[in-house]
């Protein structure tokens, strides 16, 4: 085992008690902000839990997947952000 397999092995563990952590937080957070930015960091961790595995895989499909999950975690977040100022996404 390479100094890089554990290198990978033990992001992915930092990562995954990461959104643990994060998961509790949009579960308990006391207010709806708390919400949308535990979101926005468990798109963010599960876009780099991605790239670790395509750098663990040696497969560049992995990252045509994470980049797909930091496009998707953008929109959903600009989306729920203007929600929560506005009352409304889409304006008429």
């Amino acid at each position: 085992m390479g100094l890089l397999n554990f290198a990978c092995y033990f992001a992915i563990a930092c990562y995954s008690l990461s959104n643990v952590l994060t998961l509790y937080r949009a579960i308990k957070g006391p207010t709806p902000q708390d919400r949308v930015l535990s979101a926005d960091v468990t798109y963010t961790n599960c876009m780099l839990l991605v790239f670790t595995l395509g750098i663990l895989f040696r497969t560049p499909w992995y990252y045509d997947i994470g980049l797909l999950i930091a496009l998707l975690g953008f929109v959903t977040t600009a989306a729920m952000a203007k929600f929560l100022l506005r009352g409304e996404v889409i304006e008429p």
